[in-house]
């Protein structure tokens, strides 16, 4: 299958260093990171890894989903994934993604709620980026049916 890069070029301390992550496979775009602003309420424009890893386990959620909709006979209408990855302390030091929240807000066609729910699980356990973040203490699973 396919292998895709992302580079980043660190200059400096964690707490006062920066630097930029390239999306080198696709060339799409390269983004600054901080530490102070990873950790802080407010991005200001500054991504993060856990922001990174939200994307990818939404974009690979909703792929997932759409197959698993798919395979029950029904037809994906339009399908609004977001994944909320939060950082905290971790008991022993350091810092640790303690939780991912996904919520899932769509429609399809020819599949009832219990149907369009059970297809939501199947992409949860299905999903690449789910099972590559298997260690992480928890991810919880919101689904919205607008039929």
């Amino acid at each position: 299958m396919s292998t895709r890069t992302a580079r980043t070029a660190w200059n400096g301390d964690i707490q006062q260093g920066s630097g930029r992550v390239e999306l080198a496979s696709s060339g799409v775009g390269t983004f600054d990171v901080s530490f102070p602003r990873r950790t802080a309420d407010a991005a200001e424009g500054v991504t993060s890894p856990e922001e990174l890893i939200a994307a990818a386990h939404s974009s690979c959620y909703a792929m997932a989903f759409s197959l698993e909709v798919a395979n029950a006979g029904g037809t994906p209408g339009k399908t609004d994934v977001t994944a909320d990855v939060t950082l905290t302390p971790a008991a022993g030091g350091g810092l640790e993604i303690s939780k991912i929240a996904l919520t899932v807000v769509g429609s399809a066609a020819g599949i009832d709620a219990d149907t369009y729910r059970a297809a939501a699980e199947a992409a949860k356990a299905g999903c690449p980026v789910s099972k590559a973040l298997a260690g992480v203490g928890e991810i919880t699973l919101d689904v919205t049916f607008e039929g």
